[in-house]
């Protein structure tokens, strides 16, 4: 008898707790998978190896890792400059605009300001430079990385600076260069208003800490805003007359942050 009463207490204590435990079970369950899919111009092998670049290796360290190691410090009274920027930087053939000046270009093809903070250590500070040419912001606006607010572009910019200023290294902030389409972004609006936005910021930020800026983009602009066909075969990237234009600049640049005292 008291086992059959033990029994009946079991069974009604199990028909309590088993909708709390499936409840439980309910609430717990994982959330069904949203696949966002690629828009169709990120599809091919190209794009495939971006993504897996930046899952493996975000900033690409290891691009110039190798080369900075080999490099080593500048030697005695030389004036080493760094360009430190995306494919803007890296297709400027600096032997050509700069001949027998030791100036080292660190520009990654499609990078955005974060990935350009995050190896600013390694490809510029390690090279004790005297001077660095900041030169980003472009690839932000066409999302390279994803969406991004002006002021996340803008933080990423200031970084880069302080962290030059702190290891003594003179600041020169440049413009973003004029576009009005990027591309390979093809669904974005013309990005020409928001460059001159953060252009406009730049020049002050620049003009409030002290730095040199170099305004590439009034020399370059067109009516609309743009990188005409003279100095670019894109609309984006310059031509070899589009970096004739803007070496000159960049010279007076170096030249005016050199007449300061490191800070």
């Amino acid at each position: 008898m008291k086992l059959k009463k033990l029994f009946v207490a079991a069974a009604a204590l199990a028909a309590f707790l088993l909708p709390a435990q499936l409840g439980a079970q309910t609430a717990a369950a994982p959330q069904a998978r949203v696949i966002v899919a690629a828009p169709a111009w990120q599809h091919g092998a190209y794009w495939a190896q971006v993504d897996h670049r930046l899952l493996v290796d975000f900033a690409n360290l290891a691009r110039f890792r190798q080369a900075d190691r080999q490099l080593g410090p500048p030697a005695a009274g030389q004036t080493r400059v760094v360009f430190m920027g995306d494919s803007i930087t890296e297709g400027w053939k600096l032997k050509i605009s700069f001949p027998e000046k030791p100036y080292i270009n660190r520009g990654i093809s499609g990078q955005t300001t974060p990935q350009m903070l995050l190896r600013f250590r390694q490809d510029v500070i390690a090279l004790q430079p005297k001077v660095v040419l900041i030169l980003g912001g472009t690839n932000d606006l066409a999302q390279n990385t994803g969406p991004m607010t002006a002021r996340a572009t803008e933080n990423n910019l200031m970084s880069m600076a302080q962290l030059a200023a702190a290891n003594r290294i003179r600041v020169v902030l440049c413009s973003v260069l004029p576009s009005v389409h990027y591309w390979w972004h093809p669904e974005l609006p013309n990005p020409a208003a928001r460059i001159v936005a953060l252009n406009r910021w730049i020049q002050a930020y620049a003009a409030r800490q002290g730095y040199v800026y170099v305004n590439y983009y009034t020399a370059l602009a067109d009516e609309a805003g743009g990188l005409p066909k003279k100095f670019s075969r894109d609309g984006v990237h310059p031509s070899p007359a589009g970096y004739a234009v803007m070496a000159p600049l960049a010279a007076a640049g170096i030249r005016q942050a050199l007449k300061r005292y490191a800070p």
